[in-house]
């Protein structure tokens, strides 16, 4: 009879499972199905004391994933928060930011940012130009992965989190700092070249406590978000959802349409011109 068990670890053909009695399997998959991500719930059959298969997942709560235009990334399964890491140092990108929100309000996770490294001088510009997504409605963190975590630690109770990010933001040294230990392993920044080593090669999922688990994921440099409609996208953007239905054409791509209500509002200082900007680009990839 097959056993449930939770992937916890991701190598992308090969997994790591772990039963309802905390067993732990090294895991493989029938005729190479890729089509299973790290915090799935799945059915696998034993082979033996250490190796299991896994003959199917369980239905999924939410499934976060990347596409471009040739092929698609799992990143987790049955994730309910998306913990979104910046960091003043090195530079973190707007436009992954920007896209990381709108995969998730695609994907049905609730999305927080995390200022990490907030105690540095430079986190004050960086909190003042984040302000505007909390105008938005989501909620920004400050915290210090070095000094005190209990706000973060706060908010992930209760959920399924998934860290997100570029490498170097902070993710495994927050993580380690949750955990109280060094589990997660942490590399040195690369000033020269302004971005953080990879560090973290796999998504890994920790229990923090018994109702609260968090998932540690590789440093992102792009989002691919070809797996969306651009007629949908004015859904996952909240500081353009009441324009919904509002213009003329209901294939509106907010460019040179006459009676745009997106346009209308950005020129009436509505809308920031950098958002219809990062509309109209997305929209532009997902209609090539």
């Amino acid at each position: 009879m097959d056993l449930e068990a939770q992937i916890i670890t991701s190598f992308g053909r090969r997994f790591v499972v772990r039963t309802k009695e905390g067993k732990v399997y090294e895991a493989t998959t029938r005729k190479k199905r890729v089509d299973f991500a790290c915090g799935d719930r799945v059915y696998i059959g034993h082979i033996n004391h250490e190796q299991a298969v896994i003959e199917d997942y369980l239905p999924r709560q939410s499934l976060l994933f990347r596409q471009d235009a040739s092929r698609s990334k799992l990143i987790a399964a049955n994730v309910t928060q998306m913990l979104i890491v910046l960091a003043p140092v090195p530079t973190p990108s707007e436009m992954l930011l920007q896209r990381a929100l709108l995969a998730a309000e695609a994907s049905n996770i609730a999305p927080v940012i995390v200022l990490n490294k907030a105690d540095l001088p430079s986190s004050a510009a960086w909190q003042e130009k984040l302000a505007f997504y909390q105008t938005m409605g989501y909620l920004l963190l400050n915290v210090s992965a070095l000094g005190d975590v209990s706000l973060l630690r706060t908010q992930l109770h209760g959920q399924c989190n998934i860290f997100m990010g570029q490498s170097g933001m902070g993710k495994s040294t927050l993580t380690n700092a949750l955990l109280g230990n060094q589990i997660a392993r942490v590399g040195d920044i690369s000033q020269a070249l302004d971005s953080g080593r990879h560090t973290t090669t796999h998504a890994q999922l920790y229990d923090l406590d018994a109702q609260t688990q968090l998932i540690d994921s590789p440093g992102l440099q792009a989002f691919g978000l070809h797996h969306l409609n651009a007629n949908d996208l004015l859904h996952y953007l909240p500081d353009m959802r009441a324009y919904i239905g509002l213009c003329r054409f209901h294939n509106c791509t907010h460019r040179q349409e006459p009676g745009c209500a997106v346009k209308d509002a950005c020129t009436q200082g509505i809308i920031k011109p950098e958002r219809l900007a990062f509309l109209q680009q997305v929209s532009d990839e997902l209609r090539r």
